[in-house]
């Protein structure tokens, strides 16, 4: 069996370093929308806000058709692909919608004609709708639904050609592989500092802006610890500038009392009182730049930089705001209310798939449902390379529980997981293979074709925000996943629901192990739940991926999967 090299842990946290360092450089994905508070309702699904299909597909969408649906109270359109059901395929009852892993987009489900999840679907008579949930794909945030359109061909144009481009790198001989995973494109640097000219007034202006946003928790979106965190770590990078030289002590006494400032309630001269001593801050500055000591040279041009680098970091950080329970409670009903109104099933449920976190996403929802006492608008389920509880498992996710720390999570609000895949794959497909044990968390050996690998890696995958990533790790705890209070725990009433269920495992699957998948089916009732697992002892093998796009997914997957809703499909 495929396992993790030693070193594995150590480079995890290189690239989550590296994420710290420069995912700043990733374009904006929008305006900021309204922080989600814990709600002490329960989980209901939204009303049905307004929505739209595009008259022309982008190129990156291979599906019929491509519809948008609009999350309530937000600016988020949630992409639909939508595959219709083939006239010579049996009429079913129910439309099917499929949920992508963690990070991921719908590509995973449609790789290539002769290896496409949705196609083999919709040819077997299933209206078929894969959702991209908030921050992945095609999914977009625009305040007005007639932006949709431009916004949908500018996000394939940049994954398609992000993906030419590292396919062509990897293709290269001539390019000498280095163990420097961590690159980022050339184009996407920004560089800081440039101006020659110290302006006094205007970084006075930034720097009172900047702690003003912290003073005022970015408008909700940090907690006072968390604002009063990102406040050190600001001073620290600061100090560092001056350390060692004799401006340090005055720079102590206005960082103690600017901290006391941001951290105190606001009042009506609290901008006064920051921007004074803002000002005091950059004459302190300005007083070390004329100062012959070596390291203070360049001093302002390094402030400047540090401030500007910080700044980008708060902006991911309300970019990025979002966890599980946003997916639960906005996007997934968000969807299914709108497959229901397009589909108009005479019982007025679906079928429904989950890969990796999709599946999750299902086993959350039936939890939710069965505790509520409400019906869910499922009529079957299957889930594959999924658990809510990884406590027993190896899983290699275990190695982003660090993740969990708070502080860690604010150091790095996104883990630019496209990237780090994109900059990582010509090191896992040419010598020396440096990091070719990659690819066996994806899939297992000959079990997909080459190009299709090559299109999963480097079209497939997004960037997660650090607070998806913290609720999630919650599942390697006691008691598994929990909702963001950490108070609902999502496997406490599996064995409640009324909605049958389809289990499948890979043998081989480092991720979500034949074993964690085991421990969540347990918790239904024996007679709605059926488990499979896939893989010979002699092989053929089957990794977290394999189980979607395969080689033999085709063959025994899909088949058994079609059989499962096909037995539940009456009206």
């Amino acid at each position: 069996m495929a396992t993790m090299p030693p070193q594995f842990p150590l480079e995890i946290r290189s690239a989550l370093r590296w994420a710290s360092s420069t995912v700043y450089f990733l374009r904006p994905i929008g305006t900021a929308t309204p922080s989600f508070r814990h709600r002490t309702m329960l989980f209901r699904p939204r009303a049905f806000s307004s929505s739209v299909k595009l008259p022309k597909k982008p190129s990156l969408c291979t599906a019929d058709e491509l519809h948008y649906v609009s999350v309530p109270n937000s600016d988020w359109r949630l992409a639909l692909w939508r595959y219709l059901p083939s006239p010579q395929a049996q009429t079913r009852n129910h439309p099917l919608l499929l949920l992508s892993g963690v990070g991921t987009n719908a590509i995973g489900y449609d790789l290539s004609p002769g290896c496409s999840f949705a196609r083999h679907m919709s040819g077997q008579g299933f209206e078929t709708w894969i959702l991209e949930v908030r921050g992945a794909g095609l999914s977009t945030r625009v305040s007005d639904l007639k932006d949709v359109q431009d916004s949908a061909h500018k996000l394939s144009d940049q994954i398609e050609s992000t993906a030419r481009a590292a396919a062509k790198e990897a293709g290269s001989p001539e390019k000498k592989a280095t163990g420097n995973v961590a690159s980022a494109p050339s184009s996407d640097v920004l560089i800081v500092g440039e101006a020659s000219a110290w302006d006094e007034s205007q970084l006075v202006a930034r720097l009172t802006a900047t702690f003003m946003r912290l003073s005022e928790r970015l408008s909700g979106f940090l907690s006072e610890g968390q604002s009063a965190f990102m406040s050190a770590k600001l001073f620290d990078k600061i100090a560092m500038l001056l350390e060692d030289s004799q401006l340090y002590e005055r720079f102590n006494e206005i960082r103690s009392k600017l901290l006391s400032l941001i951290e105190s309630r606001q009042n009506s001269g609290l901008g006064n009182q920051i921007r004074e001593l803002t000002q005091r801050l950059v004459d302190l500055f300005d007083d070390g730049q004329r100062s012959v000591s070596p390291q203070l040279i360049d001093l302002q041009e390094r402030l400047t930089s540090t401030i500007e680098d910080f700044q980008k970091q708060l902006d991911l950080m309300i970019q990025y705001d979002w966890d599980f329970d946003h997916y639960l409670e906005e996007d997934v009903p968000a969807a299914i209310e709108y497959v229901r109104r397009q589909s108009k099933p005479k019982d007025g449920k679906l079928f429904a798939i989950g890969h990796s976190m999709g599946g999750i996403l299902l086993y959350a929802m039936l939890s939710r449902c069965a505790f509520e006492g409400r019906e869910p608008s499922l009529a079957a389920v299957a889930t594959l390379a999924s658990s809510v509880d990884y406590t027993t498992s190896d899983s290699a996710l275990k190695l982003l529980i660090p993740l969990a720390d708070p502080a860690q999570a604010l150091s790095v609000p996104v883990v630019p997981l496209g990237a780090l895949l994109t900059a990582a794959y010509p090191l896992s497909t040419r010598p020396p293979y440096v990091l070719s044990w990659l690819n066996d968390l994806i899939s297992a050996a000959d079990m997909m074709h080459p190009e299709q690998l090559e299109k999963l890696v480097l079209n497939n995958f997004c960037t997660i925000p650090a607070k998806l990533l913290i609720q999630l790790t919650t599942a390697f705890r006691e008691g598994g996943l929990r909702d963001r209070s950490g108070k609902f725990y999502y496997k406490d009433h599996l064995s409640s629901t009324s909605v049958p269920v389809l289990a499948l495992a890979g043998d081989r699957d480092l991720i979500c192990p034949p074993v964690a998948v085991e421990d969540t089916v347990k918790l239904f009732p024996e007679n709605l739940v059926t488990y499979k697992l896939l893989g010979e002892s002699d092989g053929p093998h089957y990794a977290h991926y394999d189980l979607v796009g395969g080689r033999l997914a085709v063959e025994q997957v899909y088949p058994c999967i079609t059989e499962f809703f096909s037995k539940h499909d009456s009206a």
